[in-house]
């Protein structure tokens, strides 16, 4: 079987494809991402994903990469990874009884057939009203500054959401269903 290599450093996604019970390695890509794009939101994180798997392949001649990249979107604004705890503030704020769109692309790159596939996938996050007393302790928790919107569904920020539509797992940082059957098409059953 092809080494599989996860071409992200986030804890994340390496829980999420731990669950799919395949054996890989991790190899993070350097990929310097260039949010100044003015590619549709489906198209930026398919085009994020794949410059960063790309930067991976080109150090494995028979290997399977697998990049993702997840940006949460407030109408046409990105909600990045907030710097600071104010920053944190004001977006969890700004989406106080509103929708986030999270959009995760991802690719999948065969370094030996060259072979490659980059798909999206788009989860709606629903957020109940937040007062700022529920906003200052939720920032208390430490969630919130490496995490796109400023909030971790899979922790304590799961209490602010009203419903989701789409997959749970993409909103964390991966679709597994759909990776599942877009692996498949490279020889790589979890099933």
């Amino acid at each position: 079987m092809k080494k599989i290599i996860l071409a992200s450093s986030s804890p994340r996604r390496k829980e999420l494809i731990k669950k799919l019970g395949i054996k890989f390695d991790i190899d993070p890509s350097n990929y310097e991402e260039d949010m100044n794009s003015k590619l549709k939101p489906h198209e930026l994180t398919k085009y994020l994903s794949k410059e960063k798997a790309k930067v991976v392949a080109k150090k494995y001649k028979n290997a399977i990469i697998i990049a993702a990249d997840t940006l949460n979107f407030l109408g046409k604004k990105i909600l990045c990874k907030p710097k600071t705890l104010a920053e944190a503030k004001e977006m969890l704020r700004d989406t106080s009884g509103k929708c986030q769109s999270v959009i995760t692309g991802f690719t999948i790159i065969d370094t030996k057939t060259k072979k490659s596939i980059s798909k999206s996938v788009e989860t709606k996050v629903y957020f109940k009203r937040i007062t700022t007393k529920q906003i200052n302790a939720y920032l208390k928790k430490g969630e919130s500054l490496d995490k796109a919107g400023a909030f971790a569904i899979q922790g304590f920020g799961g209490i602010l959401i009203k419903k989701i539509e789409g997959d749970y797992y993409n909103v964390v940082g991966l679709p597994l269903a759909v990776l599942v059957g877009e692996l498949k098409k490279f020889g790589i059953r979890v099933l």
